[in-house]
């Protein structure tokens, strides 16, 4: 049987009527197929995709969408500046994983920042004309109006990391507070009792649980908590860098470091070796998220690894079951998922 080269009878793109015809099935069967359907017999599957393969038809994705009222389209929004997207391997690793679980489906993923007032407003209204099936929300603060105005609008979203232990949202986050235990608890055992913390934004509910997990390590070890040795950070470099400074300032007999992101013990480390500090000898340093920066590190950082690439996957897999079961506006609301990945201490030489 010759392929005909992607065209019709009548010299144009093949239809779905055509590729019916030459399977011998009916239309709906052929479209069943397409959108993958288990309602298909194996045989009558193999004929329908033998004959779009001959005939080089091309499903009209974009008229099944609209039929269906749909876009095919995800929005990844990010409430923070582009530059700290860039700076951030955070970030990357999230859009990997996001985009590695999106490539076996037909839906389009759109990066949109929202890092300003003017910026919100325009996605506010983008969001208000239902261009996009779903939404993926990262980085978000406790205070951010965002998480709320997608929910009115009965978008199906996805949020990376609850704004609190109420989430109404579904969300994906790691464990920090396992993830920050296991790092003080690594440094206790290496005989530091001076051990500092450098912590992210305390209005992100995944800092405030590193924070609990870090004085609660310590109390296990029958330490005394000290205010004086936690430092409030923003998960950047230069943060790292100011916090770092204030800490020997009040506190230049620590002994140890956790730090709030890989990022944030790079500019740390910058201050300790400024300072004349050695590590580890002199004060030991771990961060947080198992980045490239933390392998490349001089030396080495013993970082806590958050699967970051794979929660991208796990916000794709819950935000797509959500758009399947999308619910008109005035039924009840759907069951809200909250997933938990484990984290891990990758011990290297800086502590």
């Amino acid at each position: 049987m010759a392929v005909n080269g992607g065209r019709g009878r009548g010299g144009g793109r093949p239809t779905l009527e055509e590729v019916a015809a030459r399977a011998g099935v009916g239309r709906g069967t052929v479209s069943r197929v397409i959108n993958g359907s288990p309602r298909v017999s194996e045989a009558t599957r193999a004929a329908v995709e033998a004959a779009v393969a001959e005939l080089g038809y091309v499903p009209n994705t974009a008229a099944r969408a609209l039929a269906a009222n749909r876009t095919d389209a995800i929005a990844l929004v990010v409430p923070e500046p582009e530059t700290r997207f860039f700076a951030e391997p955070y970030f990357s690793d999230m859009l990997r994983g996001v985009g590695a679980e999106l490539s076996d489906t037909e839906m389009q993923l759109l990066l949109i920042f929202a890092g300003g007032d003017r910026e919100r407003r325009r996605l506010a209204q983008y969001l208000a004309a239902h261009r996009v099936d779903g939404v993926l929300l990262v980085s978000v603060h406790a205070d951010d109006p965002l998480p709320d105005l997608v929910a009115q609008l009965g978008i199906p979203a996805v949020i990376s990391g609850p704004r609190s232990a109420a989430e109404a949202l579904t969300s994906v986050d790691s464990d920090n507070y396992g993830g920050a235990r296991s790092a003080v608890e690594h440094l206790l055992s290496r005989g530091r009792r001076r051990i500092a913390h450098i912590t992210g934004h305390m209005d992100v509910y995944g800092a405030q649980r590193r924070v609990d997990g870090y004085r609660d390590a310590l109390a296990d070890a029958g330490l005394t908590e000290d205010e004086h040795l936690i430092e409030e950070g923003d998960f950047t470099e230069e943060g790292g860098h100011r916090a770092m400074t204030r800490l020997l300032e009040r506190e230049p007999a620590l002994d140890a470091v956790f730090a709030g992101s890989d990022v944030t013990a790079a500019g740390a480390r910058q201050v300790l070796r400024a300072s004349g500090r050695r590590i580890p000898d002199d004060v030991a340093l771990v961060g947080y998220d198992d980045s490239a920066i933390a392998r490349h590190m001089d030396p080495p950082l013993t970082s806590v690894r958050q699967p970051i690439e794979e929660m991208g996957r796990a916000m794709i897999g819950l935000l797509l079951t959500e758009i399947a079961d999308r619910r008109p506006p005035e039924s009840a609301a759907p069951e809200r998922r909250h997933a938990v990945l484990a984290t891990e201490l990758v011990v290297r030489t800086s502590s």
